[in-house]
């Protein structure tokens, strides 16, 4: 699928000596926790009107901006991972993000400017591992599940996920808690299998994983789906 063409927009980083992006943090209004924090390399970034009341976690944007004389060619892929919004800007980057838009070394001098206009575009993104569904810290069994997809690679957004016992042809809607944390109360009970729904904006489709939940699940582990999606 072609990618987008490039947007103008802005891009800040709010920080003088203390990377403010994690100010507050914890889970990230996505719910990705200490994954919201680390995957990409840190290279991460908050969002606003891209946050699409959750569903545009996880995306993944190439941001270039537009100081010739400072700003690198490719730019740098962030990953949305949080929401927070901040003077006319479509981007509040982590100071690794921010860092990676301008020519190696010349990072002290775009950090003088706070804000920039760039160019940007949804990309795929690129893990090189399956789609994993983490099970949500507020889990807990038997009577409650939430989770979370982790490593999605697509540039369609996760906009539902269904669970059902496995040999079943059953399946319960998860309802989208927050950001990215889909939640279940009194999830059938034995191993669970489960579908996801993706959409874009040229097509809307579902991709039932093959891997099953086990029946024990836990809080806190995350399980290998065994796929991925375009």
């Amino acid at each position: 699928m072609a990618e987008p063409s490039f947007i103008i927009m802005f891009s800040m980083y709010l920080g003088a000596g203390l990377d403010l992006y994690w100010t507050n943090y914890h889970d990230g209004s996505c719910g990705f926790g200490a994954y919201g924090k680390t995957v990409n390399n840190g290279e991460v970034t908050s969002v606003s009107k891209l946050y699409q009341n959750g569903s545009g976690c996880g995306a993944c944007y190439q941001v270039k901006c537009k100081i010739p004389a400072h700003c690198s060619e490719e730019g740098v892929k962030v990953v949305v991972t949080n929401y927070r919004a901040g003077g006319r800007t479509d981007f509040i980057m982590s100071k690794r993000g921010f860092e990676k838009l301008a020519h190696p070394d010349m990072g002290a001098e775009l950090f003088a400017y706070g804000v920039v206009d760039v160019e940007y575009r949804r990309v795929h993104c690129d893990y090189g591992r399956d789609l994993e569904l983490s099970i949500h810290e507020s889990s807990n069994y038997p009577s409650y599940l939430a989770m979370v997809p982790l490593f999605s690679e697509g540039i369609s957004d996760i906009t539902g996920i269904d669970i059902g016992l496995v040999n079943s042809g059953e399946w319960r809607p998860m309802r989208r808690a927050f950001g990215t944390v889909f939640d279940i109360v009194n999830p059938p009970m034995g191993s669970l299998r489960a579908r996801v729904h993706y959409a874009n904006q040229n097509q809307v489709k579902t991709s039932q994983l093959t891997f099953a939940i086990p029946s024990d699940w836990k809080a806190g582990v995350e399980y290998d789906t065994e796929s991925q999606h375009n």
